[in-house]
């Protein structure tokens, strides 16, 4: 039996990679905030797992105060490099690091493969941290791979979880033109993507999206669809500024991702497009 231990499993990833791993040959354990800020449990803990998982870090759905955007960055980076110290100073480290990171990393021109151009705002600078942190833990004993999210949809949590309502209420609409990319995966294709990458034991960095990116216009119409309510009234962008300041952009600002690596190497979504995803977890 292998063993997954994962920082960050309280959230909405974390706990749906320990419910969907235990049905298989593994013991998840989690890595509570007491463990990681305790080098001694911290190294013993990693000194007996095969794979780290690394989901650490504060919600980035959430207005953007100085004071916050600090949070965003220490709860990533501080965490990861305990981690990877910890991996570092321990004799029979995990066999392989998968950590975090984002789409957010792109800028939001054009259409990106785990290769493409980076920006230099906030959120695609924390992303760069945050993953050169997590690649300084690559070694011969261990792997390390970056896994860029889309936006998350699940039945119980997520992004889906905090629009769903208003939609519902037909009172859903586009936000700001509409026109933003929107790139996203479901729930059950996320998981299996790591079930498929570790099982295979493939470094790479991937981009955990559909493989068919859509537009806000696009998810607002299969939300309406497949919940038979209207969506006409748009989302003023400037609403969504005086709400969350400058993390507005997290929803304004799409980034159009492509799963290349993860598709040129075999993997098969269930849930390609907006429709498909939408019409599965609202049915």
């Amino acid at each position: 039996m292998k063993t997954i231990a994962i920082s960050g499993a309280s959230g909405f990833v974390g706990s749906s990679l320990t419910e969907f791993f235990t049905q298989f040959d593994y013991k998840v354990i989690p890595i509570k905030r007491e463990t990681l800020d305790n080098k001694t449990k911290l190294e013993e803990l990693l000194n007996s797992s095969d794979i780290l998982i690394n989901l650490s870090g504060a919600n980035i759905i959430n207005r953007w105060s100085e004071s916050y955007k600090k949070l965003l960055y220490s709860s990533r980076i501080d965490s990861t490099q305990k981690l990877v110290s910890a991996i570092k100073n321990i004799e029979n480290p995990p066999k392989m690091l998968i950590s975090t990171s984002a789409v957010g990393i792109y800028d939001n021109k054009s259409t990106y493969d785990e290769n493409g151009n980076f920006s230099n705002d906030f959120l695609s600078s924390l992303c760069q941290d945050w993953e050169k942190e997590a690649l300084k833990a690559k070694s011969e004993k261990t792997k390390a791979s970056i896994f860029r999210f889309g936006i998350i949809l699940g039945e119980d949590g997520g992004a889906l979880q905090k629009m769903i309502t208003p939609f519902k209420l037909g009172l859903g609409g586009v936000i700001g033109s509409g026109k933003q990319a929107f790139s996203y995966i479901h729930i059950q294709d996320l998981l299996e993507a790591y079930k498929f990458v570790i099982e295979n034991s493939y470094e790479d960095t991937f981009n955990l999206t559909a493989p068919k990116p859509t537009t806000n216009k696009g998810l607002t119409l299969a939300l309406g669809k497949t919940l038979k309510r209207p969506t006409i009234l748009p989302l003023p962008e400037f609403v969504l500024n005086i709400i969350f300041s400058e993390g507005a952009k997290v929803l304004t600002d799409g980034q159009s991702a492509v799963p290349k690596k993860l598709l040129d190497l075999g993997f098969e979504f269930k849930y390609k497009t907006i429709e498909e995803t939408i019409e599965n977890l609202c049915k």
